[in-house]
């Protein structure tokens, strides 16, 4: 059979054996669809995080054969165009009041802290998502939710933090809503030890790491189920899931170390600590 072929014995018999061994295509399709079976908001991952996850699975994979794959299986996600222009000045007033400067890193955990409002239409109307984001590797560390976006909401989301985390010192950022200038919500800062900074008038990227997380949280959860018909409570449960079992624990994080959930990264930089005490 070789000499009518015209092939060596030895290709013959690695064709043959190569015959039920599935192809690169496939192994990493399969890779794929395991990566997106983990988890259902998996299917928001972009290339750079697919291609993490697939060699935490142990399959090393290009960018443009990734990228040919995910476009096959229909998992690319278009860009959104980004606004231009919107930046307006400031006054020096509002320079010093801004402490972080839109530098949006931090050598520690609960040194540089973020918050805002963010809001989503529930069948009893709107619900409005109040949480506390570390800098440092990208943490929720405490979320309130309310059918009202008075200073209590942000109050308490403070108190919460301040309970579960050592955040005396630290520096919590946020924008110059009503709620995070009033006297008790500045009462409150100061019982807990930390320090405010406030963004500048009509400045969207004095707290831009923060309105990401809130972009993550609507693409990944919010605008792929009907809250409008939802009860708020279930709503809520829906939120709390996603943020304090998948993104806090499981999400991977590009921008931490071997691109580990943020929980993660915490709890291995506290155990450094202590090994190192």
């Amino acid at each position: 059979m070789c000499k009518v072929l015209e092939v060596s014995e030895s290709g013959f018999y690695r064709f043959k054996n190569n015959l039920n061994k599935p192809s690169r295509e496939n192994v990493l399709s399969a890779a794929l669809d395991s990566i997106l079976a983990d988890s259902p908001y998996n299917k928001n991952y972009g290339v750079l995080r697919m291609q993490i996850a697939l060699k935490k699975k142990g399959i090393t994979a290009g960018i443009r054969r990734i990228t040919k794959m995910m476009r096959v299986k229909g998992l690319l996600h278009e860009a959104k165009r980004r606004p231009k222009g919107i930046t307006k000045s400031t006054t020096e007033v509002e320079e010093k009041e801004n402490l972080i400067k839109q530098d949006f890193t931090a050598e520690k955990p609960f040194t540089k802290l973020l918050t805002d409002i963010t809001q989503i239409g529930c069948r009893e109307g709107k619900l409005y998502i109040s949480p506390i984001f570390d800098c440092f590797n990208g943490e929720i560390l405490a979320l309130r939710m309310r059918n009202n976006m008075k200073k209590e909401l942000c109050v308490d989301t403070l108190k919460a933090a301040a309970t579960r985390f050592p955040i005396g010192g630290a520096i919590l950022h946020s924008d110059r809503g009503s709620q995070y200038t009033s006297e008790a919500f500045r009462q409150q800062l100061t019982s807990c030890g930390l320090t405010q900074s406030l963004s500048g008038v009509h400045h969207c990227y004095d707290n831009a790491r923060m309105e990401s997380f809130f972009a993550t949280l609507k693409k990944d959860l919010l605008y792929k189920i009907p809250t409008y018909k939802m009860r708020m409570e279930d709503v809520k449960a829906a939120i709390f899931y996603y943020v304090f079992v998948y993104y806090n624990k499981t999400r991977i994080y590009t921008t931490n170390p071997d691109a580990l959930p943020p929980a993660a990264y915490r709890a291995l930089c506290e155990l450094t600590n202590v090994v190192a005490a």
